[in-house]
């Protein structure tokens, strides 16, 4: 199996981390030739999530981008691959898309050798890397934010109901951070009235924040997922729309500088 590159890092100075685990279009041979004709678009990818993200770069933040597909194997699931919600999902490698369809022909899915090697050689190099620069950021600066940041189609029936709000904010039920951190976050999103908002709604964080959140450790990790049509098309082929980012990512910046305030504040 040549798996090549699974992840891109960069360092940054601040004790803020943006790990981006489902951006990545990167298929293996074998996936490549089982899936579906539904499946072959990825219409299930964090499209242009590192895009969006951009300006963190010049805020200093470190940023994590996984560069394999979900269809290969989900760096937001447990390797256990325990079900992390009690309502329909995906799992740590993905037989469905989100609508319910099959990903893989009949048959055509990789076999659980090769998925071993997925695990060991993607999943496991992207989640020591995440574990190193959390633990680099605590040395440096006596605490680290964790920023996991994912997009999702604003309409899928099969996983809610009716629209999602544009941006859902997830702390594993206030768990994996500390409750003025996320009271912080909401109140970014309280002065503004273009986007609408919830915390720990349908999306309450996935296993990268349920498992590095450790506020009592002085680490915090949220997760937010973002409605799709409110930076690109939902449609194939998925255009960015820089117009319509513009006020979005205005507002994540002053999301993620409330965060680093709020950590200078406590530190």
């Amino acid at each position: 199996m040549m798996i090549r590159d699974p992840f891109e890092f960069q360092g940054g100075n601040l004790p803020l981390l943006i790990s981006i685990p489902h951006a990545g279009t990167r298929l293996t041979p074998a996936v490549e030739k089982g899936l579906t004709d539904d499946a072959r678009p990825l219409p299930d990818t964090d499209w242009h999530i590192p895009r969006l993200y951009e300006f963190a770069r010049a805020m200093g933040a470190s940023i994590l981008v996984g560069n394999y597909s979900r269809f290969v194997i989900d760096l937001n699931r447990p390797a256990d691959d325990k079900p992390l919600y009690t309502t329909a999902t995906t799992g740590l490698f993905p037989d469905v898309l989100f609508d319910g369809r099959p990903s893989f022909l009949p048959d055509a899915a990789p076999d659980d050798q090769e998925r071993a090697g997925y695990l060991q050689n993607i999943w496991q190099p992207y989640h020591q890397q995440l574990q190193n620069e959390l633990a680099r950021q605590k040395a440096k600066h006596g605490y680290a934010l964790l920023f996991d940041a994912h997009s999702i189609a604003s309409v899928i029936p099969r996983l809610f109901e009716g629209k999602l709000p544009d941006l859902n904010l997830g702390t594993n039920s206030g768990e994996s951070c500390a409750t003025a951190l996320s009271d912080r976050l909401v109140t970014c999103c309280e002065q503004q009235q273009q986007f609408s908002h919830v915390l720990n709604g349908r999306f309450k964080g996935g296993y990268i924040t349920r498992a590095y959140g450790q506020p009592q450790e002085g680490v915090h990790a949220v997760q937010l997922e973002l409605a799709q049509v409110n930076y690109m098309s939902e449609q194939y082929p998925f255009a960015f729309d820089a117009v319509r980012a513009a006020p979005l990512q205005r507002l994540l910046q002053q999301m993620l500088e409330s965060m680093l305030t709020w950590g200078e504040l406590r530190a």
